[in-house]
């Protein structure tokens, strides 16, 4: 029998790294009672990725250790997987929520449309960033990757989760700082949510067009039912129900690993050469796997639960939300806190480029959509979506707060279920996140195959959504 000698650093890696996370947040939170942050809106668990990357950098001008030792490389490596399993649970959690009667809106479209919204944000970032990658490469950087513009979508309105899987695989295809690059345009992204959502923010405040709300933070997930139910006690049951909950999300996510194995080990069957080039960008597609079980999981449980008492209801939406609440924010932390700036080297052009077009077209673009799709309450629904599509739905939630504190309309309900629309709707995004890196010539055909979902997208927008009301913007939620 091997003993293990627990007083070995490698024995305690993942736990010192969780620990420092944990020290950053915490540290962060401080902060935030400060006025400057506090006014910033910059969420608690990107301000604590922040920290994380400025203690690194003054690390390593200080001489307190080397990026090319072997804790130092330990401790990025335990960074990125904490990123790329985060977001697999926090989707498998949130998908696993039992839809509320609250959430069912009038408008039967309303899932669809919301999903077109998010997907045709996707659509008009990767347009701009191919534009930019592909000038850039045949113009002033004729040695960068011209895929590259592909991640902006990725870091932008999908966050350091995606960002780092697909960055990582750019790497491995020849993407030099690829990685890096990728969490540093979700970085961006969130500054672009604080920065160019507050501006706007004031603006309509200045215009009288909304009352601004007293502010409330919140955490990574979005949350609209109260806690109520955890009130019941547990005393018939020997498990705890933040543990049922755990080992459901846990044995989806266990399920996962054994389906996407399945997946990439049927491919290698058919052509070894075939699994070698797809299996980076199979187990890249982790989270989607994950929330298409949980689906099924949740169908399954919904018919059983029609069986037995809803006492026996096997999810629990308020403990579900806190999982993913957990999850997206230890991702948030880990991805911005494992980038690596000395390897933006080179890159910065294009990222500056990348950074603020995405930031000013996706404004311009959820501008023109939100005032048809959601005329009833446009400032709430475009700044929900302005800001998870530069950061995530938490982003989104702290500045629909701002103009609607009790969540009152349905735009925080809109940020979920049309996730789960996105999911469909931009499962071809990732074949073309897939295809553009392979050659010169399937980046241009992947940027004309973007061009033509996008139209198709806008066409469904704009004949599904009503006309704008006769006022520029409608009052906000707290005014009326």
């Amino acid at each position: 029998m091997h003993l293990i000698d627990y007083s070995k650093v490698s024995t305690w890696n993942a736990v010192l790294v969780l620990g420092v996370l944990a020290v950053m947040v915490i540290v962060a939170i401080r902060l935030r009672r400060y006025k400057l942050f506090h006014k910033s809106l910059l969420p608690t668990a990107v301000l604590g990725g922040f920290l994380m990357l400025v203690v690194k950098l003054v690390g390593v001008k200080a001489g307190l250790f080397h990026t090319d030792s072997a804790a130092y490389n330990r401790f990025n490596e335990v960074l990125q997987v904490l990123t790329y399993h985060g977001i697999a649970i926090g989707f498998i959690a949130m998908t696993l929520r039992t839809p509320s009667e609250e959430s069912k809106s009038s408008d039967r479209l309303v899932g669809p449309k919301s999903g077109a919204v998010i997907v045709s944000s996707y659509m008009i970032q990767g347009l701009v960033g191919l534009a930019i990658s592909i000038i850039l490469s045949y113009t002033v950087m004729p040695g960068l990757f011209r895929a590259s513009g592909i991640l902006l979508p990725m870091g932008y309105g999908q966050g350091p989760g995606q960002a780092n899987n697909f960055g990582t695989t750019f790497e491995k295809l020849g993407f030099t700082g690829g990685h890096s690059f990728g969490l540093a345009i979700a970085a961006a992204g969130y500054l672009s949510a604080c920065i160019v959502g507050v501006i706007y923010l004031n603006y309509l405040v200045r215009k009288g067009k909304i009352k601004r709300g007293p502010y409330e933070p919140v955490a990574g997930s979005v949350t609209v039912d109260n806690p109520e139910e955890l009130v019941e006690s547990n005393a018939s049951e020997s498990l705890d129900r933040l543990s049922r909950q755990l080992a459901i999300v846990m044995g989806i996510y266990m399920l996962t690993y054994v389906v996407t194995l399945a997946i990439t080990e049927g491919v290698g069957l058919i052509s070894e050469g075939a699994k070698n080039t797809v299996a980076g960008l199979i187990w890249g597609f982790n989270f989607m796997v994950g929330s298409a079980l949980a689906i099924a999981v949740r169908a399954l449980l919904k018919k059983r639960t029609k069986r037995i008492s809803e006492r026996m209801q096997r999810q629990d939406n308020y403990l579900l939300s806190r999982i993913s609440g957990l999850a997206f924010d230890a991702m948030i932390v880990a991805g911005i806190g494992s980038i690596e700036l000395e390897q933006l080297s080179g890159l910065w052009l294009p990222f500056i480029l990348m950074a603020v077009a995405g930031a000013l077209v996706t404004f311009l673009h959820l501008r023109f959509v939100c005032r048809r799709v959601y005329p009833d309450y446009y400032s709430e629904g475009m700044l929900s979506m302005y800001g998870m599509m530069t950061g995530t739905i938490s982003s989104g939630v702290i500045l629909l707060r701002e103009v609607d504190p009790q969540l009152k309309t349905p735009a925080a309900n809109n940020l979920i279920i049309g996730s789960s629309y996105a999911i469909l709707l931009g499962a071809v995004l990732m074949v073309f996140v897939g295809m553009a890196p392979k050659s010169t010539l399937l980046t241009f055909v992947t940027f004309g195959l973007i061009f033509v979902y996008y139209i198709v997208l806008m066409l469904f927008l704009c004949k599904a959504g009503r006309k704008k009301p006769a006022e520029e913007d409608t009052p906000a939620a707290g005014e009326q």
